[in-house]
């Protein structure tokens, strides 16, 4: 495993990004082409970028800030002077996708549009993530994660009936947001071969907030269909897809379809269901669905959590514990496919970071430590930008880029 910043053979090995991004959606795009060997270079403000500062903490270092920047190089620099833009103008010659999550209209105003980018090297790739878009009605606003979740009708949808309209813990507009970018650029990489040009990117949380509920929108467009939430995380409403609690916690499954629930006859004994009129088809359960959940509740209360999931994983259940943060932390599945890595960190000492989250089986996945504020200034100026020594110090010294 490689611990350096930058290429080292993954299998996107030779490609540089330049990641102006913010907070989450552009900054984990980065993260992705880093981990698959790109050398990314994070911009940051001469200080940092803010989000070094969130919480939460371990040992004196953002656990959020490293989950999105671990494995990447920092260029400090001032892009509001000219000798800045300068810096980032030589980069921008020598990259092949520059990343920004700037609102529309404000990385033309910096001097770095699109029609410029591509004057410059016409086969860069420019990423554009936003709330709502380069184009549209909604696009000179601001936003951030929720807002796709709650204007695309997730929210609406997201827990019970009875309930407020909620939101998800984790970002999950974000990592999907990022996730469109990355696929999007690897796509423009790709086409770049064949037509020798560049392109721009645009992706949106408010465009992934309406493709993650796509199929219950598709539905009432088509005939007014109005999907609701359940009533209960599984219960009668749905006895064969939800969560019940055990003796010592929780346990969810996903048997609906017809053979899994002969699997789950056998696997409670009561096979005696196979052959009843009520349980024929899934509609059937449905309807029929209490008297499955008394029984199906005995029988989960009466166990313990692990003791289930080992048992009716062996009648190929799919089901899962319900676990806690602590419990997840200490799952084998997480460490023996590297998803948490440990890492050295300047501050911390060491701290887990994301990590092997694709498996190739020729390249490896290229997890890194997080860079400190400017760490690679000088590196990136004098290697990429072609700066000499004495231009070098004379930025450090006009306070257009730091060091570390």
């Amino acid at each position: 495993m490689s611990t350096q910043n930058g290429s080292n053979g993954g299998p996107l090995s030779g490609i540089r990004m330049l990641d102006l991004g913010r907070y989450q959606a552009g900054p984990r795009c980065a993260l992705m082409f880093a981990r698959m060997g790109a050398e990314v270079i994070k911009v940051e403000a001469l200080k940092g970028d803010e989000s070094r500062q969130n919480g939460p903490t371990v040992r004196g270092q953002s656990a959020y800030w490293v989950q999105y920047n671990s494995g990447k190089k920092s260029l400090a620099i001032d892009l509001r002077t000219e000798k800045g833009k300068e810096v980032l103008t030589r980069l921008v010659k020598k990259s092949d996708i520059l990343l920004q999550n700037f609102r529309p209209g404000t990385i033309d105003i910096m001097g770095f549009g699109y029609d410029v980018l591509k004057k410059l090297n016409p086969k860069i790739i420019m990423i554009n993530a936003s709330a709502y878009g380069q184009y549209g009605p909604h696009k000179d606003k601001v936003g951030f994660d929720p807002i796709g979740q709650a204007m695309g009708g997730m929210m609406s949808l997201t827990g019970l009936r009875d309930d407020p309209p909620t939101k998800t813990y984790f970002p999950l507009i974000d990592r999907i947001t990022s996730l469109h970018a990355t696929i999007g650029a690897l796509a423009a990489l790709w086409e770049r071969e064949i037509s020798g040009e560049g392109q721009a990117i645009d992706v949106s949380l408010a465009d992934t907030g309406f493709t993650v509920n796509e199929i219950p929108i598709a539905a009432y467009l088509g005939n007014g269909h109005i999907t609701e939430r359940a009533t209960s995380y599984g219960g009668a409403e749905n006895p064969l897809g939800g969560m019940y609690a055990t003796s010592d916690g929780f346990v969810i499954i996903a048997a609906g379809n017809d053979n899994i629930w002969k699997r789950m006859c056998e696997a409670v004994g009561k096979e005696e269901w196979l052959t009843d009129e009520r349980f024929s088809s899934r509609a059937a359960r449905a309807e029929n669905g209490e008297a499955i959940n008394d029984v199906l509740a005995t029988w989960f209360a009466e166990r313990k959590m692990t003791e289930v999931v080992d048992y009716l994983s062996d009648f190929s259940i799919p089901c899962a514990p319900v676990n806690s943060v602590e419990q997840a932390a200490k799952e084998s599945h997480l460490h023996e496919r590297e998803i948490l890595m440990e890492v050295p960190d300047p501050i911390a000492g060491k701290i887990h970071v994301a990590g092997k989250m694709i498996k190739f089986s020729r390249t490896e996945m290229v997890v890194g430590s997080t860079p400190t504020v400017g760490q690679h200034t000088e590196e990136i100026l004098r290697d990429i930008a072609e700066y000499t020594e004495d231009e070098i110090k004379e930025l450090d010294d006009d306070n257009v880029v730091a060091r570390s």
